[in-house]
């Protein structure tokens, strides 16, 4: 087995349980591993810290497998991880209260780079890092073992695949090709989903507790749900009992869905408002009109890439927040959230406070929001952490 060789006081990430070795770190690299091997992670003295996975052409050079050098990386080792993963899940009750949640969520379940969704019989996989390509066949196996499913699909078409020397991969891995719509459902409430080109991995599974927030703080309101994708806020506001729900999205296919949404919930469709078009210029049409709503929902995609988009990502999410909180009745409520992992939660707060002070509109936090319990986050990988949201009362 191949290595790569510390800098002297290099380790200490490392010894922390960091998952990532970056390659300002790496005083020597074996140049016979090919991408995706496991490696050793050897101290700047010789001492095996660590069993990792080789990239070649990231800034992270390798992600740590084990931190227990003796492990070995092999088909046993991801069957472990696999059934740790789903023993968590089965922990947590969600089975029986939906028919889609996260099975494996990459770093913070110990399997970096790889990510499992399933959808009602269906699995949907993204394997995003050299590691994750390399014992794909192996990790699909187990899985074909230990889940009864009809098909297992892939869904490895992020940016981290480029970052790491790869191409998007599309498409089936394990038995039946998915329809156009798997069905789902979440509590009472069903949605449609397009695993093959929706969102992520189909669906916004990581906002399951937070729609349950946003039904909760709905009725008798008028609701507005930006960025409203295929409706699961929306849906969520009008199950909860809002007077009216208008749904902003730019993309006409997702307002497809979101009106099958509503009819296999037997939605009242004069109850609901959708509208397609820039959510920013929507909102200052909205602004001009003097519209005003009780709740609003804000939930925009990712602004910041990289490290180098956070200021424009800032300004992005100050503009946002600036608008909504305009069109919010006194003592109102915005639910806001960045999905940013760049953009940390101290800063998101200022950056909603600012839009408050700039709308000459005071907030109060009345709940912070995270991701739902299916996408843990290990306290050893604070990256993990990369949604935030905040409940705020509006004054």
């Amino acid at each position: 087995m191949g290595s790569i060789t510390l800098k002297s006081g290099r380790e200490s990430s490392l010894l922390r349980h960091h998952p990532w070795i970056f390659t300002g770190a790496v005083q020597k690299a074996d140049d016979s591993v090919k991408n995706g091997e496991t490696i050793d992670i050897l101290s700047k003295s010789g001492n095996r810290l660590a069993t990792g996975a080789y990239s070649r052409h990231s800034q992270i050079i390798a992600r740590i497998w084990s931190f227990d050098p003796e492990e070995k990386i092999d088909c046993r080792f991801f069957k472990r991880r696999l059934e740790r993963a789903l023993g968590a899940r089965s922990l947590l009750g969600i089975q029986g209260s939906c028919s889609a949640y996260r099975i494996v969520n990459a770093e913070s379940d110990g399997l970096p780079g790889i990510i499992i969704d399933r959808y009602g019989d269906f699995l949907v996989c993204q394997f995003l890092s050299a590691g994750a390509e390399f014992w794909k066949q192996e990790i699909i196996g187990q899985l074909n073992e230990m889940i009864p499913v009809a098909g297992i699909y892939e869904r490895s078409d992020g940016n981290g695949r480029i970052q790491e020397g790869m191409k998007p991969s599309n498409g089936v891995l394990c038995g039946q090709v998915p329809p156009e719509r798997v069905e789902i459902h979440e509590g009472s409430l069903s949605f449609l989903v397009d695993i093959c080109n929706g969102h992520k991995t189909g669906f916004y599974l990581d906002q399951r507790e937070n729609r349950a927030a946003v039904a909760a703080y709905s009725k008798g309101a008028k609701v507005l749900n930006c960025f409203a994708y295929t409706g699961g806020f929306g849906l969520s506001a009008q199950k909860g009992g809002a007077d009216h729900v208008t749904n902003l999205e730019i993309s006409k296919s997702a307002l497809s869905i979101l009106r099958e949404n509503m009819e296999i919930n037997g939605m009242d469709p004069t109850g609901m408002e959708n509208t397609s078009g820039d959510v920013f210029e929507l909102l200052r049409k909205y602004r001009d009109s003097a519209r005003q709503f009780d709740v609003a929902i804000l939930d925009p995609p990712k602004f910041a890439q990289s490290a180098r988009q956070v200021k424009k990502a800032a300004r992005g999410y100050k503009d946002i927040n600036l608008l909504a909180v305009k069109l919010i009745k006194p003592g109102g409520v915005l639910f806001t959230f960045s999905c940013s992992g760049h953009i940390p939660a101290p800063l998101f707060q200022k950056i909603v406070a600012d839009a408050a002070l700039d709308a000459g509109r005071q907030l109060q936090i009345i709940r912070h929001l995270s991701q739902a319990a299916d996408h843990p986050v290990a306290l050893n990988f604070p990256e993990g952490h990369y949604l935030k949201g905040f409940i705020c009362r509006v004054w």
